[in-house]
């Protein structure tokens, strides 16, 4: 996975490497799909959401630089997988999921692989953030939006970064937005699809 799915396609960061090389993705499948884990592709957590493929929660996470000191808001939990790669690189990762069930599994996915120890799962609508631990330094959203909820550009702090997917149900790019100096500056790192987001800022 490292070799082919990640470097070949431009992952360079030395430290989102190893944080993918340490984190047993195969914990955070449904036991009947891990023969799955590893392949290049989404694979399916129940409902209707996915785990990204490996290269998508390696470029996200890369895009947002970490340096091992910053508050990291995640927007859609999932399985916790992501938030397990964030926790290695970030001081404190606080990932939100609207969906019960997987608050659950992906607390106990957390806890399982010890991964725990600076990630919180928080339930609820992720679209509106979590205001109580803002501002993030950096935000990384799962779940594709049709715009940029303006409260996540609200609780990222000066400077920060936030990445997500932005576009139509089927088809969305993935956008790299900074805040420095009070200017927004985007850019595009990728075309991408993702499962749509929930909630008040996503598609119901």
């Amino acid at each position: 996975m490292i070799e082919s799915q990640l470097k070949r396609r431009g992952i360079r960061d030395e430290r989102v490497l190893v944080a993918m090389n340490a984190t047993p993705r195969e914990e955070f499948v449904p036991i009947d799909a891990r023969v799955l884990a590893y392949q290049d592709a989404p694979v399916g957590i129940g409902y209707g959401q996915t785990i990204s493929q490996p290269y998508m929660t390696a470029l996200m996470a890369q895009c947002l630089e970490l340096k091992g000191d910053e508050k990291v808001l995640e927007v859609g939990a999932g399985c916790g997988y992501a938030a397990a790669i964030l926790g290695a690189l970030a001081r404190e990762v606080i990932t939100v999921e609207i969906v019960p069930e997987l608050v659950a599994k992906a607390r106990d996915n957390l806890k399982r692989t010890g991964r725990d120890q600076n990630v919180r799962v928080i339930q609820g609508d992720g679209g509106h953030g979590y205001l109580p631990e803002a501002p993030y330094d950096g935000i990384s959203v799962a779940a594709a939006a049709p715009e940029v909820p303006s409260a996540l550009l609200e609780q990222l702090r000066d400077p920060g970064v936030l990445t997500l997917p932005v576009g139509s149900r089927d088809d969305q790019e993935l956008r790299v937005i900074i805040k420095r100096d009070g200017r927004i500056h985007t850019r595009v790192a990728t075309l991408c699809r993702f499962v749509p987001l929930r909630g008040g800022e996503g598609w119901n």
